[in-house]
């Protein structure tokens, strides 16, 4: 054998050398690109899956607020006399014209009843206290 034979054996050794790690490589790479492929894929599902969310959520009709439950007045027949008094005025009364409004005797103790009377419906909403001691039924 002489120089340029062993010199061109050396070339295509090398040659060789280079072409199998481009092949390694080369593989490595087709690897990689079937995993990202996959992984876009994953990617492209996922991404689907919440604008089929998004677009079932907007198709929702909106829900309807409780209702609250009636509010109800004291069992005491004297206050279904003062809601007739309230119904027939329409106006705002203090508690001393509720007290003539029923006939009862205006004295200290019957209007500060009443008082106290009114006061219950006006903290459930049956009634509205617009300024202090006067009581008018809410408008409908």
């Amino acid at each position: 054998m002489n120089n340029d034979e062993l010199a061109l054996g050396a070339v295509l050794a090398r040659l060789e050398e280079q072409e199998r790690e481009i092949a390694t490589q080369a593989e490595a790479t087709r690897a990689r690109i079937t995993e990202l492929t996959a992984q876009l894929e994953e990617f492209g599902r996922a991404a689907e899956e919440v604008r089929i969310t998004r677009k079932t959520l907007l198709a929702l009709p909106e829900p309807a607020s409780p209702t609250p439950p009636p509010v109800k007045l004291p069992d005491h027949p004297a206050y279904q006399q003062i809601m007739a008094v309230f119904a027939a005025a329409g106006l705002p009364l203090r508690a001393r014209q509720v007290c003539e409004a029923m006939d009862l005797e205006i004295a200290p103790n019957n209007v500060n009843n009443v008082r106290l009377k009114l006061k219950r419906p006006a903290e459930r909403g049956i009634l509205i206290e617009s300024e202090q001691g006067l009581f008018t039924k809410p408008q409908s």
